[in-house]
C-alpha cells in the first residue's frame, strides 16, 4: 500500500450562524470578536442599498462606531486593498464585516490581513511557506456577510487579488485569513438578478465539482463536495426561476459554503483556467467557471469516469459516467442561461498562447486530474471560446 498518499492537511470551516433574519445578529457578533469600531467593505452596487443601510444601522445602534469602504471592482485589485488599508486605519476601525459578493469579501478579508504588515501584499501570494512572513498581531478580526451564493469565501483562508500591473490574479493566503464568524441569512440575497444568481451558483458548483474530481485524499471534502453538487441541482434553477424563494436562496448559501470547505481537497482546470481569463478580460468570475465547466470535464473524462459514475448514480440522472453528467451540465446551464461559449461574452482566442502558459502554473492545475501542459490548457481554452465541445 501507498502510505504517501493518505498524508494531506485537513481544515473545517468557522463558527457560522445560518437562517433568515441572523442579520439582526451583527452587532452582537462583533462585539464577542472585541470589535468596538469595524470597517464595513462592500462593493459600489451594495453601498447605498437599503440591506448595507440597515447593517450599518445595526452597528450604530449597538454603541459601535461603524465604518463604510466600498471602493472594490468585482475583480479587486492591489489598489482597492491599499485603499481599504488607509480606510481602516484613518478610521482607527479595529475589525471588519465583509459583506458581499466574493469581490468584497476577498477585498475584506485582505484589507484586514494588510492593516499591519510593512510587505507589499505580493509577498503573500500562496507559494510556498510565504504566509510565514505574515505579522499575525497586525491583523484584525472578519465578520463575513456573504450576499451572493458562489464563491464561498466566507469560510476561506485566501483571497484572490488581481495584480494589475503584472495581469494575473494572485491568491493571497493566510490560515488566520478565515473570517472568525460567518452570518448566512437567505433574505440578503433576495433582490439578487436572476442572471448573477446563475452566474454565482455556477461558481458554487464549479468548486464542488472540482473538489469531487481532484485526486488528493479527503473523504470528508469529498462527501461535502457530493452533497454540495446535488443542492445546486434540486435548488439552482429554483433560486433563477424565483428570486424569492426563500429556501432555494438557503440551500444555496450552504451549497457555496460547501464547495469552499471542500476545494481544500483541491480545485482544477476550470480554476486554472478561470484566474488567468478574469486577469486579462475583467469578466464576472462565476460565469467563466459557467461556460468552461463542460469543456473541462470532458477534457478530463479519461480519469473521472469512476467518480463520475458515483456522481451520476447520487444525482439520479439518466445514463452513466461522464456522458451523464456532461448532459446534465448542459441542460442546466440552458435551462438558466449560461452561454455557450467564451466567444458569447466577448473573449476570443488571440491571447490562447498566453492563458495557456498562465494556466499552466496557476496554482489551481496542481490539483487537475490530469497534468496538463501549456499547450493542452490553450487548447482547451480556444474551444471554450468557439464553442467546439466535441462530444
Amino acid at each position: 500500500m501507498d502510505t504517501q498518499r493518505f498524508h494531506n492537511n485537513w481544515n473545517y470551516p468557522t463558527a457560522m450562524r445560518v437562517g433568515p433574519g441572523r442579520i439582526t445578529d451583527l452587532a452582537d457578533t462583533c462585539v464577542a470578536l472585541g470589535i468596538r469600531a469595524p470597517l464595513l467593505v462592500t462593493d459600489p452596487g451594495l453601498a447605498d442599498l437599503p440591506m448595507v443601510e440597515r447593517a450599518m444601522g445595526l452597528c450604530s445602534a449597538a454603541g459601535l462606531k461603524v465604518g463604510l469602504f466600498s471602493s472594490v471592482k468585482g475583480n479587486p485589485n492591489g489598489k482597492n486593498v491599499a485603499d481599504g488599508v488607509e480606510a481602516l486605519r484613518v478610521g482607527w476601525h479595529d475589525g471588519v464585516i465583509a459583506m458581499g459578493g466574493g469581490s468584497a469579501l476577498d477585498a475584506g478579508k485582505a484589507i484586514a490581513l494588510m492593516v499591519g504588515q510593512r510587505r507589499p501584499i505580493w509577498d503573500f501570494e500562496d507559494v510556498g511557506d510565504n504566509f510565514l512572513r505574515v505579522d499575525e498581531s497586525g491583523m484584525v478580526p472578519v465578520v463575513a456577510v456573504p450576499t451572493t451564493a458562489g464563491t464561498g469565501s466566507e469560510v476561506g483562508r485566501s483571497s484572490v487579488i488581481t495584480d494589475e500591473e503584472a495581469q494575473l490574479k494572485r491568491i493571497i493566503f493566510h490560515p488566520k485569513m478565515l473570517p472568525a464568524t460567518v452570518i448566512l441569512d437567505p433574505e440578503l440575497t433576495l433582490g439578487l438578478p436572476s442572471a448573477i444568481t446563475a452566474a454565482t451558483g455556477m461558481d458554487a458548483l464549479s468548486h464542488n465539482l472540482e473538489a469531487f474530481c481532484a485526486p488528493a485524499f479527503h473523504p470528508m471534502a469529498e462527501g461535502i463536495a457530493l452533497e454540495g453538487i446535488r443542492l445546486v441541482k434540486e435548488y439552482l434553477p429554483r433560486a433563477v426561476a424565483d428570486g424569492s424563494d426563500l429556501e432555494a436562496r438557503q440551500q444555496m448559501l450552504v451549497a457555496s459554503s460547501m464547495g469552499a470547505t471542500a476545494f481544500q481537497r483541491g480545485l482544477g482546470a476550470m480554476h486554472a483556467l478561470a484566474h488567468p481569463i478574469g486577469a486579462l478580460y475583467d469578466k464576472h468570475h462565476g460565469t467563466i467557471n459557467a461556460i468552461l465547466m463542460p469543456y473541462v470535464l470532458q477534457a478530463n473524462r479519461e480519469v473521472i469516469g469512476e467518480p463520475m459514475v458515483r456522481l451520476a448514480r447520487y444525482l439520479d440522472l439518466d445514463g452513466s459516467g461522464v456522458d451523464a453528467v456532461l448532459h446534465w451540465v448542459l441542460a442546466l446551464r440552458e435551462m438558466i442561461g449560461i452561454p455557450n461559449s467564451l466567444g458569447e461574452i466577448d473573449i476570443d482566442s488571440a491571447q490562447a498562447q498566453r492563458v495557456g502558459e498562465m494556466a499552466a502554473v496557476d496554482p489551481s492545475a496542481g490539483s487537475n486530474p490530469i497534468p496538463f501542459d501549456a499547450a493542452a490548457y490553450r487548447d482547451i481554452f480556444s474551444r471554450a471560446c468557439s464553442g467546439a465541445l466535441n462530444l
